[in-house]
C-alpha cells in the first residue's frame, strides 16, 4: 500500500487540491481529563480521514469527533497529530492542511493551508514550528500563533529519484533531527536558531521513524525499502546515532521473518516517557531496552489470532502508564480495531475506530 502511495502521490496532489469540506450542524463536546486522540487516515484520495477520542479510565469512545464538532469532514489522509498547550494540531497530508482544534471541545481554532504534502509537525516555540513533507525537499517553517507559513528549508537529498522526502522529526536542544524517508537514506541535523542544515549522514535505506532516549541518543528505524526499489532493498534496521556527528554507534539487523520468506520491517518506532524502552511494529509489537545488546527473541504483543486477517499498522505508548495502543488496519478497507495493553502485556480493552488508524496522541 505504501508503495502504491508513492507512485500515485504526484497525480493525487493535483486532484486533491479540489477537496471540499461539507458543512452541516455542529455537536457540543466538553471532554475534560485524560484522553487519547486517534487519527485515521481513511483510504487514499477518498477524503475519509477521521478523528476519534478515547478516555481509558472510563473506556469511553467517541468516533468522528472532528466532523461532529465542526460539521465538516476532516479531509484526505490524517497523517499525525500533536497536542501543545491545549491545542491539537492535526496534519492532513493529502488535503495540504493542518487543523488546530481545542482539545476539550474539538472545535477548530485555526488552520494552516497551502502546504505541499505535510506529514509531521515539530514545535520550537509557540511562534515557530517545522512541517515535514513527503513529496518535497523542503521543510516548511510556520508560525502556529498566526497560522502562517513563514519560510522553508531546502534539504540536501540522498538520491535524485524523487523530488525529496522528509518524515518524522525530533528536537533535541537547539537542533532538529529529520529522517528522510521515501527513496532516501539520510538523517539531517538542522540548527533551529538559523534554520540551516549543519550536518547529515546516510544510513540504511528509507529511515522513517526517529526518537531520542534518556541519554540524548537518537534511535532511527529504517524499513529497508522494497524489492525492485531503485535505491536498493535490504533488511530493516534499528540504529543508534550520536546526535553530535550523526555517526552510527550501534545497529540491529532485523533479518528474516518467522516464515523465512520476507524481510522484517520496523515501523512506528516509539519510546516510553522514561526514555529507556523502545517499541516498534514488525508483525507484532516488539519492545527493547535502549541499553540492550541484542534484539528480543519474541514480540511483546503477538498479532491477534482467530479473528481473520490481522495487520498491525499504528502504535502508541501512553505517557506515565506506558500502556500500549495498537491499531489493526485489517484490510485497509474496513474500520480499524484498536487494542489497548498494559505495560505487562495484558489486553485491557479493544474498540473500533476509523479506517486505517495511523497515530495516537495524548492530552
Amino acid at each position: 500500500m505504501l508503495r502504491l502511495r508513492h507512485i500515485l502521490a504526484v497525480a493525487v496532489l493535483l486532484l486533491s487540491s479540489c477537496m471540499r469540506w461539507e458543512y452541516g450542524e455542529q455537536e457540543q463536546f466538553n471532554m475534560l481529563g485524560r484522553g487519547v486522540f486517534i487519527t485515521a487516515e481513511g483510504n487514499f484520495t477518498y477524503g475519509g480521514a477521521s478523528l476519534s477520542y478515547y478516555q481509558p479510565d472510563s473506556k469511553h469512545l467517541e468516533n468522528e469527533v472532528f466532523q461532529r464538532a465542526n460539521a465538516m469532514r476532516l479531509g484526505d489522509v490524517a497523517q499525525s497529530m500533536v497536542v501543545r498547550n491545549g491545542i491539537g494540531w492535526v496534519v492532513v497530508n493529502n488535503s495540504h492542511i493542518i487543523f488546530a482544534i481545542d482539545t476539550e471541545t474539538f472545535r477548530e481554532v485555526g488552520r494552516i493551508t497551502d502546504l505541499p504534502s505535510p506529514r509531521y509537525i515539530a514545535f520550537v516555540s509557540d511562534e515557530k514550528a517545522y512541517v515535514s513533507q513527503i513529496d518535497s525537499d523542503r521543510i516548511i517553517i510556520v508560525n502556529p500563533k498566526k497560522f502562517e507559513i513563514t519560510g522553508e528549508i531546502v534539504c540536501p537529498m540522498t538520491t535524485p529519484y524523487r523530488t525529496g522526502s522528509t518524515e518524522q522529526m525530533v528536537i533535541v536542544g537547539d537542533y532538529l533531527y529529520v529522517a528522510c524517508w521515501s527513496y532516501q537514506k539520510r538523517i539531517l541535523k538542522i540548527d533551529t536558531r538559523t534554520d540551516k542544515v549543519v550536518g547529515y549522514n546516510d544510513i540504511g535505506i528509507q529511515p522513517k521513524s526517529i526518537v531520542v532516549d534518556k541519554n540524548g541518543k537518537l534511535w532511527v528505524a529504517s524499513d529497508g525499502g522494497f524489492e525492485g526499489n531503485v535505491i536498493g532493498y535490504e533488511p530493516a534496521r534499528l540504529y543508534r546515532l550520536n546526535p553530535e556527528n550523526l555517526e552510527v554507534e550501534r545497529h540491529f539487523d532485523l533479518g528474516l521473518n518467522a516464515t523465512d520468506d520476507a524481510t522484517r520491517s520496523a515501523s512506528r518506532l516509539k519510546i516510553n516517557d522514561s526514555g529507556d524502552t523502545l517499541y516498534w511494529i514488525d508483525g507484532g509489537v516488539w519492545r527493547m531496552a535502549t541499553d540492550a545488546t541484542e534484539l528480543p527473541a519474541e514480540p511483546f504483543v503477538k498479532p491477534i489470532t482467530g479473528v481473520g486477517r490481522c495487520l498491525y499498522y499504528a502504535l502508541g505508548v501512553a505517557p506515565e502508564t506506558e500502556e500500549v495502543y495498537v491499531g489493526d488496519a485489517i484490510d485497509y478497507q474496513q474500520r480499524s480495531v484498536v487494542y489497548r495493553y498494559s505495560k505487562e502485556g495484558e489486553l485491557l480493552d479493544s474498540f473500533t475506530a476509523g479506517v486505517i488508524v495511523g497515530d495516537f496522541c495524548w492530552k
